[in-house]
């Protein structure tokens, strides 16, 4: 088996369309792993709800930490690396595919609210 890729996200089904393509063709010759985690599933709210108000007040919503560490235990493996996906974050080059391509397993978290 190839380079594992979990990814963690509130809708899965956005990605399905990515093995369509060049990733679709990986995933057949075995060189890569791909699974669609939904975050929503690891929720014990009736509601599947996973947002709530920032600690401390102020506008907006966050992601509740305790259902993304449950849907990130799911997956974890002793070689994972961690990549949250943020705007914020650095720019993805051609040096940091090169390093990333080594690894066994990347379990990217998206940021979705």
């Amino acid at each position: 088996m190839g380079m594992k890729f979990s990814v963690l996200t509130l809708f899965p089904q956005m990605f399905e369309n990515i093995r369509t393509s060049i990733i679709g063709r990986a995933e057949e010759k075995s060189l890569i792993d791909m699974e669609f985690i939904n975050i929503r599933d690891f929720s014990k709210n009736k509601h599947k709800k996973v947002d709530d108000t920032p600690y401390g007040g102020g506008a907006g919503m966050v992601m509740r930490p305790d259902v993304v560490y449950d849907a990130y235990k799911s997956v974890k493996t002793d070689n994972a690396k961690v990549i949250y996906l943020s705007p914020q974050g650095k720019v993805l080059n051609q040096e940091k595919v090169e390093e990333l391509s080594k690894e066994e397993h990347i379990i990217l978290l998206c940021r979705t609210l």
